[in-house]
């Protein structure tokens, strides 16, 4: 018994103490443990092996209790490994036990398990799968698939527990997007049998807001016994027929609860349920359309500077053209002139030869009549020659002419005149008469 000065009791109670609470744990597990020991039968669940004891749950549809064997114990039963499993049907012989706990640790009630024995298949199991059957075989698992989920919902419907983490690790998967919609929340408790109603109806209330686009569906981890409420046939039925898709989100990705099979879409962890419920990423959008505009601004102005260019250059082609003819222009018209003056002095030596050969036809083909006459002409054409006036004037004379066409023969004809003009051999001389001798006729004289 604790030293403890012992507080008084609860005025008008008629109930004994009040007793130190270690000493009424002491004595609840005395009587415990002084109760029948007997056998029990049920499902196993979370099971848990530690290095000291096997811990797990034996269940049916009424009830549970929790129970523990000392590992020694367990192993000694010989069992193959794998064929103690959650589900598993067996037999349990043992009695009710109790740990009084302390300061520093918790209490705890347990069904002592020292003898257990494999009878089957858990029943709950076995019709959790008939259900899955039965679902299937209706075709409510694929209507929600069939629905079309909005890439960036604008409000988006969340059930959840209102303490659990799932409610933080959605908001962190929604930040993380980048998302800024509006959350319509509907908390429901997800675990106990009160749990799978109040998730139906939170459903069907989220469906019935027009402005909710799709559902997530969130609850963290636990054993499949926790998550048995998500396997509910009302809530499974509710789900296939929203017309608003729902993303499941419960427990760990190897629990597999019926949701999972008739949500539209089944994910690992609230967190991923956000990010699916957001297909598209609004922050890597922006980011993207962002390189995008910039990268359309880039281009358009390559394209605007190049076609510039190119309309540069064409306004500078008719200049360029011009001057391209009248080079090729110029280059042809002194090809044509020399083409031209080769072909005249081919033309001219051409005539030239042909004119030697004519004058030696002409002169073969002449008789000597003619040469005759060609020789009298020859000499005539001398004698006239030898009385030229310019060849006189040629050899140092000169001839008078009065100014009129006439030739002056005399001196007094010159002293007449006056002005003559005087015509040599390379030119004219205007001259004036001054004075005149004449001579005397020597016949006249004697």
């Amino acid at each position: 018994m604790s030293a403890q000065p012992r507080p008084e009791g609860i005025e008008g109670s008629r109930l004994a103490g009040p007793f130190p609470v270690g000493a009424y744990a002491e004595k609840l597990r005395e009587e415990l443990r002084k109760r029948a020991r007997v056998q029990l039968f049920g499902e196993v669940w979370n099971l848990r092996v530690s290095k000291a004891k096997v811990y797990f749950e034996l269940r049916d549809g009424d009830g549970a209790v929790p129970c523990a064997m000392w590992r020694d114990a367990f192993e000694r039963l010989g069992l193959a490994p794998g064929i103690l499993s959650d589900g598993s049907q067996v037999v349990v012989a043992g009695g009710p036990d109790y740990y009084p706990g302390s300061r520093t640790s918790s209490p705890s009630f347990s069904f002592d398990v020292t003898g257990l024995r494999i009878a089957g298949e858990g029943d709950l199991l076995a019709q959790l799968e008939a259900l899955r059957r039965t679902l299937a075989a209706q075709g409510l698992f694929e209507p929600q698939k069939a629905l079309a989920r909005p890439a960036l919902p604008r409000c988006i419907g969340v059930v959840t527990g209102e303490g659990g983490k799932a409610r933080d690790d959605v908001l962190a998967g929604l930040r993380r997007r980048g998302w800024a919609g509006r959350l319509v929340w509907a908390f429901a408790p997800v675990q106990d049998r009160h749990a799978a109603p109040r998730i139906t109806r939170a459903l069907q209330d989220l469906a019935a807001v027009e402005e909710v686009e799709v559902i997530v569906v969130a609850r963290g981890g636990g054993s499949l016994a926790d998550l048995f409420a998500f396997c509910d046939e009302t809530l499974c039925r509710t789900v296939a027929m929203i017309r608003v898709p729902v993303i499941a989100s419960v427990g760990h990705h190897t629990d597999r609860t019926l949701i999972d099979d008739v949500a539209a879409v089944s994910c690992s962890t609230p967190t991923h349920a956000a990010e699916s419920a957001v297909p598209c990423h609004p922050l890597e959008a922006r980011t993207s359309l962002a390189r995008c505009a910039a990268s359309l601004e880039a281009h358009g102005r390559r394209a605007v500077v190049g076609r510039a260019r190119h309309l540069a250059a064409l306004s500078r082609a008719p200049a360029q053209a011009i001057e391209r003819h009248r080079t090729a222009l110029h280059q042809r018209l002194r090809e044509l002139r020399a083409s031209a003056r080769r072909r005249i002095a081919e033309d001219r030596e051409r005539v030239a030869r042909r004119g030697v050969v004519l004058a030696r036809k002409t002169a073969a083909a002449a008789g000597p009549e003619t040469q005759a006459r060609r020789a009298a002409l020859d000499g005539l054409a001398s004698a006239l020659a030898a009385h030229d006036p310019e060849r006189t004037v040629a050899r140092g004379y000169a001839i008078v002419d009065d100014g009129a066409g006439g030739v002056v023969t005399s001196a007094a004809q010159a002293g007449r005149l006056r002005d003559v003009r005087l015509f040599f051999g390379d030119g004219r001389a205007d001259a004036e008469i001054k004075d005149i001798v004449i001579h005397e006729d020597p016949e006249e004289g004697a």
